[in-house]
């Protein structure tokens, strides 16, 4: 489920928020499935409730999940998510475009990434 990597640059509540939000996405956890409590997931992990706490609090901000006083969190349907992760999803895709570009891509080759990671696949760069 969640895998944590020590040796990873970016802070553990911001692993522990990717991971979830890749299961949710996934639909590994489906629409309106509990998720564990704060305190059940820091056990698991053997980290502190406070980094679960802030992981979740993000994702509740950004529409992945949402929160029932005394029952839990829960997947919250994708259609939900919020424009404003749309919008910054957008951004750094934008940017990553902008330098695949300048490095050389051409539009056709970007256009055909896309096609290949909608179809499921990963991309085979021919040129290597």
């Amino acid at each position: 489920m969640i895998k944590l990597n020590y040796r990873d640059t970016r802070p553990i509540y911001e692993q522990v928020k990717d991971d979830l939000r890749r299961l949710v996405i996934s639909g590994a956890i489906r629409e309106g499935e509990k998720i564990p409590s704060v305190r059940e997931l820091a056990v698991r992990l053997s980290i502190n409730p406070n980094t679960i706490q802030r992981a979740y609090r993000d994702l509740e901000q950004e529409g992945y999940i949402y929160m029932i006083s005394g029952k839990g969190s829960f997947a919250a349907p994708l259609k939900e998510v919020s424009a404003q992760r749309k919008e910054e999803v957008g951004s750094v895709f934008e940017e990553v475009v902008r330098e695949l570009l300048s490095l050389g891509c051409s539009p056709e080759e970007l256009k055909e990434r896309i096609e290949k990671l909608a179809e499921g696949g990963v991309w085979d760069d021919p040129g290597q």
